[in-house]
């Protein structure tokens, strides 16, 4: 064998252990990803201490459920600024600090006495410290594997999405067995061990190749925010979560109340919700691999729109209040599942963390504005009604946003 053949052979050796490195952390980082977003997922279980709390601390169960609303903006917040964190610390400090954070909220919230105390511990520390990891790991994710973006955004938004009915079981068998101050105990100690564990798997991806691609199609988010795409995505998804959040939130109320229905049928509609939104997630997130992931979002908002006109102008029996529901929920799981990997189409990878962190504020303004058009008008019909413009309105701008391209920059 001569010398320059021995070279070639040592250097295809130490490329396929580099293959086989890059292949065994981009496995570990999917599953430590797909474990922590089962336990980050947990804080959808909240409705079920409403009521034990509202006994606690001898309050309305209304102003303990306004805690739920003041997660779900804290969230919100905590993602947009993730990425920075993530910049200084990196993937595997921050999963850690997120998931001992969620562990000192819900053991504060074991211990809270007031309903200010609460707000704090159950609302903000824990919407805070389950954004920080969400979005971070999800992102991170993703740009391990930027040629199956849409599969890999499917299974870590699912794993987060089974986290709430996993831990529903979970955790109704702890109020059951251990009473409430010790559920939240047990609940943080479980869910911190998970995140711990799922952190320490993760690897920090690697940046994407600077050249003619980042030339095209690689933004920071100063400037992403100047172009008219960015504005477009982010009233989309905002007009999305408006619809999804708020209809999730008062399904039982619809049925009862607007559809009629008895407690029974209204209550079901829990299940329902739960089956679209996860077969949202895997439906849309596998097939935005396949065809262009804004006309799978353009498909998302059809099937929303179309929820909202059964809602409106159908008789409402239980199959119309079911099939309405199923619509509305599909999309939200769908477009919640796409959007990363479309902002990422965008705008490009290497600052996926902070361009979607922005405009996923919009989850948060996106379930307050939902609450507040319904005090303002007063009846569901007059804020489906509403809702369904947005809609409306965002269907058309999918059907004419296009990719920006950066300038050209002379020599």
């Amino acid at each position: 064998m001569s010398v320059n053949q021995t070279i070639s052979l040592e250097g295809y050796t130490r490329q396929q252990e580099h293959v086989t490195s890059v292949s065994r952390i981009r496995m570990l980082t999917l599953i430590g990803t797909i474990i922590a977003q089962f336990a980050l997922g947990s804080v959808y279980t909240w409705s079920l201490f409403n009521a034990g709390l509202a006994d606690k601390l001898h309050v309305p169960v209304d102003n303990v459920a306004f805690s739920f609303g003041i997660l779900s903006l804290s969230l919100a917040l905590a993602s947009s600024i993730s990425g920075k964190m993530q910049e200084r610390f990196g993937v595997t400090k921050v999963t850690i600090a997120a998931g001992l954070m969620m562990g000192a909220g819900l053991l504060l919230t074991a211990h809270a006495s007031s309903v200010a105390m609460l707000y704090l511990c159950a609302g903000f520390l824990l919407g805070f410290a389950d954004g920080t990891g969400y979005l971070l790991t999800l992102s991170n994710c993703v740009r391990w594997f930027p040629e199956r973006k849409g599969m890999i955004s499917a299974l870590s938004i699912g794993a987060y999405g089974l986290g709430s009915l996993g831990f529903k079981y979970i955790n109704l068998s702890l109020l059951q067995h251990a009473g409430l101050n010790n559920t939240f105990l047990y609940w943080g100690a479980i869910a911190t061990v998970m995140v711990v564990i799922g952190g320490l798997l993760m690897t920090d991806a690697p940046k994407q190749a600077v050249g003619s691609q980042r030339q095209a199609n690689d933004f920071t988010l100063a400037e992403a925010i100047v172009r008219p795409q960015f504005w477009m995505l982010a009233l989309i998804f905002l007009t999305v979560c408006m619809s999804g959040l708020y209809v999730i939130g008062v399904a039982k109320d619809i049925g009862e109340q607007y559809a009629g229905l008895t407690f029974s049928i209204a209550a079901n509609a829990v299940a329902i919700i739960a089956m679209a939104n996860l077969g949202g997630r895997l439906v849309l997130g596998v097939l935005s691999d396949k065809m262009p992931r804004i006309r799978v979002v353009s498909l998302a908002l059809l099937s929303s729109l179309t929820g909202m006109a059964i809602l409106l102008f159908t008789p409402m029996n239980m199959m119309n209040f079911y099939v309405a529901l199923g619509c509305i929920a599909f999309s939200f799981g769908g477009t919640i599942t796409v959007y990363p990997s479309l902002v990422s189409d965008f705008f490009g990878l290497n600052n996926l963390t902070k361009n979607y962190g922005a405009i996923y504020l919009g989850f948060g303004i996106g379930s307050l504005c939902g609450s507040m058009v319904a005090a303002m008008f007063g009846s569901f019909s007059a804020t489906f009604t509403v809702i369904m413009g947005l809609l409306a309105l965002s269907l058309l701008l999918s059907l004419l946003i296009k990719t920006p391209v950066r300038e050209p920059q002379l020599a």
